[in-house]
């Protein structure tokens, strides 16, 4: 019987051939380096959108690293079926020593991973993760008391004072290349195959695969000085395009904080604040896995809220008569893309003008983010919910007539995503019910007939949804 050698490396949310954690450890412990991915049935049979962007992302980007790792005289195995049950036999087939793969933290993952586990160990094989997606992980940034923070500014401080050159480090695979193992010449399973197929992802202008997150990255890079001044305006390209990239490890985190750190200045430190978010948002969902459905503040769990479905279709169908929070519902559903700051809009629209519970919403995004990741949107409404981690009094509530003239002061995104408002004037188009009717009517939107009345009053909405939260804090007083 020959003995085990070599080892497996796994590759999940991390496709790319460089700066790779797992696979830096695998070469360093010895040849042959095996690699495989699995399109895992677990999650593709969940998911109800044949041309879903993400699945044909995912597609291109391991098509691209099965190309890169031929390049360094590698392969990639790819399969498809439960990753649980491939994995374990495919470590069988090869007869390796172990497998290596890159944590994760949501709870379906580290579910799947500990069944791979126990079916490793039950063959006598070893199973190693390694940290890939994170700068630092739940338990390496800690209150001076030894604990979880709860509050962003605090841990931001505790972050950036611990960020030190080791942490964003490349992981070097180039210099270990004769230790990988060639793969299969076998051609992926196609998208159709997987029961897919194409999606606008091209005409949206989004690049799978490292080579893209590259030069997204590198656009990115110059104007990064402008960041922090045009971050919230979603009519400009003010943002980094990088969240699906992050997403599937297109990109290395390393890389990315590792630039702004040194790069300094007001964008490139506003920018690193929201990678630091993102890590935040990892280790409150790995202290406190019940977010995925309950409140991270036990006591809103007693929120009653509305079962209004007129409400609901509108908000979905960005027909609610607020142009910015429709113009970001559209975008959402054509594109699978939304602005941040639309994110915190649209959210607490539906939540606090429109009283309906945050984890519909969170699951109304989930379906349809392009970047979906779910530390972060769990994590981001229930911030606008006031459920979560939010310093801010609980009775915050985003004004979206203000919201739409204070970032789209020209009216420029919602005349992109709501055409029936392209010639309403701009002193008019964020609230276009007040214009007269023969305003309405030189414009060709009348109220009621091409564009929709508002479907709540903001201000009645704002005092039920104050009503409605201040009997749970008068219960927990």
């Amino acid at each position: 019987m020959v003995p085990p050698s070599g080892s497996l490396v796994w590759f999940r949310r991390d496709l790319r051939a460089h700066d790779h954690a797992a696979l830096h450890a695998a070469l360093c412990a010895g040849a042959p380096v095996h690699c495989a991915f699995v399109f895992d049935t677990e999650i593709l049979d969940a998911l109800e959108e044949p041309a879903d962007r993400r699945v044909e992302f995912i597609w291109e980007s391991v098509r691209a690293l099965k190309a890169a790792l031929q390049a360094l005289g590698g392969g990639l195995q790819v399969l498809h079926g439960r990753a649980r049950e491939a994995i374990p036999r495919l470590a069988a087939t090869l007869g390796v020593a172990a497998v290596y793969a890159n944590r994760d933290y949501e709870p379906q993952a580290l579910r799947r991973d500990a069944a791979v586990a126990a079916a490793l160990e039950a063959r006598g094989v070893a199973f190693h993760t390694r940290k890939d997606q994170v700068i630092f992980e739940r338990g390496e940034v800690l209150t001076r008391a030894g604990g979880d923070f709860s509050v962003f500014t605090p841990y931001k401080r505790a972050w950036l004072a611990k960020l030190a050159p080791f942490y964003v480090e490349s992981y070097p695979i180039e210099a270990h290349r004769a230790k990988l193992a060639p793969g299969p010449d076998a051609e992926l399973p196609a998208l159709e195959a997987l029961g897919f197929r194409r999606s606008n992802l091209r005409a949206l202008g989004i690049e799978p695969g490292a080579d893209g997150g590259a030069r997204t990255f590198a656009a990115f890079k110059r104007r990064i000085d402008r960041y922090q001044a045009q971050r919230d305006y979603p009519a400009l390209q003010g943002t980094s395009g990088l969240s699906i990239h992050l997403r599937f490890g297109t990109v290395s985190i390393r890389a990315l904080a590792g630039f702004a750190w040194k790069r300094g200045g007001a964008g490139a430190e506003s920018w690193l604040a929201e990678l630091v978010w993102r890590d935040f948002y990892f280790s409150i969902l790995a202290a406190r896995p019940d977010v995925v459905d309950a409140a991270f503040r036990p006591e809103y769990d007693a929120l009653v809220y509305d079962e209004n479905e007129a409400y609901w279709r509108a908000w979905c169908d960005g027909q609610t008569g607020y142009p910015l929070v429709d113009a970001a519902m559209r975008q959402l559903n054509q594109t699978g893309f939304m602005h941040n700051r639309l994110r915190m809009v649209s959210a607490s629209f539906l939540v606090k003008d429109l009283g309906i519970a945050w984890q519909r919403g969170e699951r109304y995004f989930a379906a349809r983010l392009n970047d979906y990741d779910l530390a972060a949107n769990n994590g981001g409404w229930q911030w606008a919910a006031s459920t979560g981690c939010d310093a801010q009094p609980w009775f915050r509530i985003f004004n979206p007539l203000i919201q739409s003239t204070r970032f789209d002061p020209q009216g420029a995104f919602i005349r992109r995503f709501v055409p029936e408002l392209t010639r309403v004037p701009r002193d008019r188009i964020h609230a276009p019910w007040q214009m007269a009717p023969h305003e309405q009517q030189a414009a060709g939107c009348v109220i009621g007939r091409d564009y929709p009345a508002p479907v709540v009053d903001h201000d009645a909405a704002r005092q039920r949804t104050l009503a409605r939260y201040s009997v749970v804090r008068n219960l927990n007083s």
